[in-house]
């Protein structure tokens, strides 16, 4: 895949003005309901997929579908980081109002923190080849873990990097808006957000761990990891707000994510041994992510969430219809392209 500069420029050029059309659109602290977060968590998905279809337009099928695998894949993982959040949200008793803006500064350090860690990736795969073989067996010894560790939850409370920050940074325990940090009596203090920042940003470079090297095992393409990544990750703020009051009733995904690891795993691992089709992965990617969802929110049927019954079912259902439109559309798109796609001319 041979990817010419102006493309990797248009692409983080394109990234830049829809993190900057977000922030303006949230540049007045306020409280994001479920309505809006729908509508942004649309905007995003329908942005990665229509970006996965130019993609499969302009380098052929096969390069489409190892986007959209690699997508999905972060999309999945990026659940379990929400629900980390909501917890360290919680635990820290963050105004809801105050919320997406920690959100945005930590979705925007993951970015170059990702791209870092694509970077070295890309450059270890392509001086030692073996190092597939490491990350394979990584995912599956993650994966194990996951499965094993599926009934834990993280506490803030016992993280070291939390009590390493609060014994080196003075900290204010109110705190003052949107404000990181603040100058009172002449010193400069840190007040809980620019806390809750941290260890937002060190929770993300955590689950990078697990997801880089799950994305390089159904791509080699440092352009498809770095914007598959990039895509997935954009959504995660409307995501959050959107799953706030659902995280609860997914409690299978956990078992998903596991099974998805060692998925991926065991491809990287026979990658020399026996070739599996990027259609077939992506496929089995699918099934597993939809079996762990539909059987969690199948099983907790009878469990409403907070949203609904605080009266916004009316936005949960306008919620669910957007995402069917979205995925509908994204199906066709992915037809039309498979029919109309020349492959000997564009690969």
């Amino acid at each position: 895949m041979n990817v010419p500069l102006w493309a990797w420029l248009t692409v983080i050029g394109v990234i830049l003005v829809m993190l900057a059309i977000d922030l303006i659109a949230h540049r007045t602290a306020h409280v994001i309901g479920v309505r809006e977060a729908a509508s942004w968590s649309v905007f995003w998905v329908a942005s990665g997929v229509t970006f996965g279809g130019i993609v499969w337009w302009l380098f052929g099928a096969e390069f489409g579908q190892q986007y959209f695998a690699g997508f999905v894949i972060e999309k999945s993982l990026a659940v379990d980081n929400v629900f980390v959040w909501a917890i360290i949200f919680s635990a820290f008793a963050v105004p809801p109002q105050f919320q997406h803006r920690v959100l945005f500064l930590g979705v925007l350090g993951a970015l170059v923190f990702r791209g870092i860690f694509i970077a070295a990736g890309a450059a270890l795969i392509s001086s030692f080849g073996w190092v597939l073989y490491v990350f394979g067996a990584f995912l599956v010894f993650t994966g194990i873990q996951m499965l094993r560790k599926r009934n834990e939850h993280y506490n803030p409370e016992k993280s070291r990097v939390l009590k390493l920050f609060r014994s080196r940074v003075p900290m204010t325990d109110a705190f003052y808006g949107q404000k990181l940090v603040i100058r009172k009596a002449g010193v400069l203090l840190a007040t809980p957000l620019l806390t809750v920042l941290v260890l937002v940003e060190v929770t993300d470079i955590v689950f990078a761990v697990d997801s880089i090297p799950a994305i390089f095992a159904v791509t080699s393409e440092p352009f498809l990891v770095f914007t598959a990544n990039a895509f997935a990750i954009l959504g995660l703020r409307a995501m959050y707000f959107l799953l706030a009051d659902l995280m609860h009733r997914f409690i299978y995904l956990k078992v998903g994510l596991a099974i998805l690891l060692v998925w991926v795993g065991v491809k990287m691992l026979l990658l020399e041994v026996f070739y599996i089709p990027t259609t077939v992965s992506l496929g089995v990617i699918f099934v597993i992510l939809a079996t762990s969802i539909g059987a969690s929110l199948w099983v907790t049927r009878d469990r409403p969430g907070l949203a609904s019954a605080s009266g916004s079912s009316s936005g949960s259902a306008q919620v669910a219809a957007g995402m069917i439109w979205c995925t509908k559309r994204a199906s066709v798109m992915m037809r039309r392209l498979a029919k109309t796609q020349r492959p000997s001319s564009r690969t």
